[in-house]
């Protein structure tokens, strides 16, 4: 994590479920109560996903936020927003395209990582990544597995060598 970032909330599946191959940073178009909630409890992400609308010739694509769950504000009485809300997300427009093509050719899905401030802006970690198989998911967690269990034996042999 950079210097002057607070950490809001991260996606526990995305690394276990994704091949992620890039990241991008993206600002998020939020309400006063958004903002507020953020402040004083964390969002889900987990089933959050980005997806992109308009027409490509006419440069008028955008990204959206999808199924993001930001809990209502406390004291937010009749102005609350929807949890559930799809918010827009501020990228340049290449970027934009970029992560459209990905999403269109090379069948790519966009899910967003993790939340944070950065200089008081909310900002969210999109990572581009391709599913996993089950068989993928299998092999990871042997390895992890397997580097656990290296880890533990160098421990215990650099501890049995200093008695």
């Amino acid at each position: 994590m950079a210097e002057g970032e607070k950490l809001i909330a991260t996606n526990p599946n995305a690394r276990s479920d994704y091949f992620i191959q890039e990241i991008v940073e993206a600002g998020m178009v939020l309400t006063g109560t958004e903002i507020k909630s953020l402040r004083s409890q964390s969002p889900n992400l987990r089933d959050a996903y980005v997806e992109i609308s308009g027409r490509k010739g006419a440069g008028r694509l955008e990204a959206w936020l999808s199924n993001a769950h930001i809990a209502p504000y406390s004291h937010g009485n009749i102005w609350n927003h929807d949890p559930l809300r799809k918010r827009k997300l501020l990228l340049q427009r290449h970027q934009i395209e970029k992560l459209f093509g990905a999403i269109t050719q090379d069948g790519i899905t966009v899910i967003p990582m993790r939340m944070y401030f950065k200089k008081g802006m909310a900002k969210v970690e999109l990572g581009l990544g391709k599913g996993k198989k089950k068989y993928d998911k299998r092999q990871d967690i042997k390895k992890k597995s397997q580097d656990r269990e290296i880890a533990q034996s160098m421990k215990s042999k650099q501890s049995r060598g200093k008695g």
